[in-house]
């Protein structure tokens, strides 16, 4: 892996103190989303049938559902701005003829970009990238960890509604490789986009009749030159213009040099087609009742395992007998709510929710993979965790934005070494009476979610 210039390294961990401190963002109005931008005639992903069924497969994970303005999506989003987008490289034994794809979430339709190389790997390989205009638009210099947390919540997605099998999933591919394996002009090209994709992870789907037989899925595909360009979208991106450079440098800056490592991917059992079609974050308004206890150990532990290279978890409970609780016990007892309710943007509802579960972990002088990986495999993982308690019948909602909200530093550890990095609050159904709550300090804010 390339080492990273000094000067880049102390630029990115300026933007990831800038990004975790109490600044205000400069944030304007986001414009709306804009078409499309890969031309041509869209197919059906139903198509010609085999192993891999990319029609099941997208609908259950990023198709806004029939009958929506096109901002209702499965996967949860901050600001439900949705800036992740999906390339299929399509390889033999799939519902689609092999060759490479544009997806478009609102038509649920394929929209052809180019061939396969004769020696793509059977089954499929998902490519996921963002747009960074409209989070910059709306978060500011917060908006970049947004988008790495909005793209693992959509790796999740595509990973759970995956027919079960060898089903792979790399968030530490090289930006290039990605970029292209899925034809995808540079972002310093540009080539007429207004907001130019940046890839950030894959998702491997092996035929389910047929061993895999390559750990470098990428490798064909990046050989093969692109085709098809993206119809041009002049325009202004109406975002900071310094904020949205930064973000896109960052982002870019975060994804070179690494080698894929492809880790299984694998569902909780209770997780079922129908948990997919109807999981949504719910109202800050509907989380204020108690998971039971052995419900929020299944989900608690479901986010700690979902990854190998997820950052730890706790859950944070009231009650009778309020405090931090790990996988294995509890790690220090009080109340922790109203404390992160002050850390997550002054969103007081978060102090007396059923129960906070909250990713923790890279430090402030973290390296580039690292910060990545951290930020991806939180997404990921509280993806997981949220199609589990869908299944379970608890309510929740991602938290995204957190400031200073240094977690070592308040259990008196050494500062700046295990700041929280995403959070998931928890409820189970609205079958109790309430207690009253307790008096909050802090000013209200906006509600946030990936």
């Amino acid at each position: 892996m390339t080492q990273a210039p000094p000067a880049a390294s102390g630029l990115l961990s300026r933007a990831l103190a800038d990004a975790r401190s109490p600044r205000v963002p400069h944030t304007v109005p986001y414009p709306p989303e804009r078409a499309f931008p890969w031309g041509g005639p869209g197919v059906h992903p139903a198509g010609v049938g085999g192993g891999v069924d990319l029609d099941r497969l997208l609908r259950l994970s990023l198709a806004t559902p029939q009958g929506t303005a096109g901002r209702l999506r499965p996967v949860a989003s901050a600001g439900a701005l949705h800036p992740v987008r999906a390339h299929l490289l399509v390889g033999p034994g799939c519902s689609l003829p092999p060759g490479r794809y544009a997806y478009d979430p609102r038509a649920h339709r394929a929209h052809p970009r180019g061939r396969a190389p004769a020696d793509a790997p059977p089954g499929a390989v998902v490519v996921l990238t963002v747009t960074a205009a409209r989070t910059v638009a709306h978060y500011g210099h917060r908006a970049w960890p947004l988008l790495l947390l909005d793209a693992g919540h959509a790796v999740a997605a595509v990973a759970l509604a995956a027919a079960p099998g060898d089903v792979r999933v790399s968030l530490d591919a090289d930006g290039e490789e990605l970029a292209a394996a899925a034809g995808l002009p540079r972002a310093a090209e540009g080539k007429g986009q207004a907001d130019p994709e940046l890839p950030l992870a894959a998702v491997w789907l092996p035929t389910t009749h047929e061993p895999a037989l390559s750990t470098a899925p990428l490798t064909a595909w990046a050989a093969l030159p692109g085709t098809v360009e993206p119809v041009p979208q002049p325009g202004a991106d109406n975002a900071p213009p310094r904020e949205l450079a930064s973000a896109r440098h960052l982002l870019t800056y975060l994804t070179a040099g690494s080698d894929a490592t492809w880790h299984p991917a694998v569902r909780p059992v209770p997780v079922t087609a129908h948990t997919l079609r109807t999981r949504r974050s719910a109202p800050a308004s509907d989380l204020a009742h108690p998971p039971a206890p052995d419900l929020l150990a299944q989900v608690l532990a479901t986010a700690g395992s979902a990854r190998p290279d997820s950052p730890a978890w706790v859950a944070a409970v009231g009650g009778d007998t309020p405090g931090l609780l790990t996988a294995t016990g509890l790690l220090a007892s009080g109340d922790a709510r109203p404390t992160l309710a002050h850390w997550a943007a002054g969103q007081r509802w978060i102090g007396t929710t059923g129960a906070v579960l909250v990713a923790h972990g890279c430090p402030a002088d973290a390296p580039p993979t690292l910060i990545r990986g951290s930020h991806l495999a939180a997404g990921y993982a509280a993806g997981v965790a949220q199609a589990h308690a869908t299944a379970l019948g608890l309510r929740s909602r991602p938290i995204g934005s957190w400031q200073q909200a240094d977690l070592g530093a308040a259990l008196g550890d050494a500062p700046g070494h295990d700041w929280i990095v995403h959070g998931l609050a928890l409820a189970g159904p609205a079958d109790l009476p309430l207690p009253a709550p307790p008096s909050l300090s802090g000013k209200s804010g906006k509600e946030e979610r990936p």
